[in-house]
C-alpha cells in the first residue's frame, strides 16, 4: 500500500479512536457476546447475532485504522514554511472570482477530508489546482458544473 500523508491532528484523531475502539468497544461487545450466550439456542438468538455483527464491525474498523496508521506520513502543518506556497497542511484562504464570496480551505489526507468543516482532501480537484501556488495567484478549478475560478488570497501554514 502507498504511503499518504496526514496531518497530526488527523492522525490523533486516529489513534483516540482506535483506542476507544480497543479499550471500551471491544470488551462490552464481548461481554454482549457472553451475556447472549447464556441466553440459550445461538441459531434463534437476535442478541447474539447483533452482537457478533458489532464485534465484526469494530474489529475491521480496528484493522483500518491501524492500516491507515502505518501506512500515514504524519506531515504537522505547524513545522511547515513552504515560502508561500500551496502545500499539504497549508490552509487557504480563497475569493471566489465569480460571486465575490471568500470561502477558506485545509488541505489534509483523504481519511481527514471534511468539507463543512474546511478541511478537503489533498486528492480533491480543488486542493490538486491548488498545491503549488502563491498568494495572488488565480486558480482554474474544473468542476462538474464548469470551470470555477479562486484567487488566492492567503496561504497559512499550521
Amino acid at each position: 500500500m502507498n504511503k499518504s500523508p496526514m496531518t497530526a491532528k488527523g492522525a490523533e484523531k486516529l489513534k483516540e479512536e482506535l483506542h476507544t475502539l480497543k479499550t471500551v468497544e471491544r470488551p462490552k461487545v464481548i461481554q454482549a457476546i457472553a451475556e447472549a450466550r447464556e441466553h440459550g439456542d445461538l441459531k434463534e438468538n437476535a442478541e447474539y447475532h447483533a452482537a457478533r455483527e458489532q464485534q465484526s464491525f469494530i474489529e475491521g474498523r480496528i484493522a483500518d485504522i491501524e492500516a491507515k496508521l502505518s501506512n500515514a506520513v504524519i506531515i504537522d502543518p505547524a513545522t511547515i514554511d513552504a515560502g508561500g506556497k500551496v502545500v499539504f497542511g497549508a490552509t487557504v484562504r480563497l475569493l471566489h472570482l465569480e460571486n465575490d464570496t471568500e470561502i477558506v480551505y485545509q488541505i489534509v489526507g483523504e481519511d481527514e477530508a471534511d468539507i463543512n468543516a474546511g478541511r478537503i482532501s489533498v486528492q480533491s480537484p480543488i486542493a490538486r489546482a491548488l498545491i503549488g501556488k502563491e498568494e495572488e495567484d488565480i486558480v482554474e478549478v474544473k468542476a462538474p458544473g464548469g470551470v470555477i475560478e479562486y484567487e488566492i488570497l492567503e496561504v497559512r501554514y499550521g
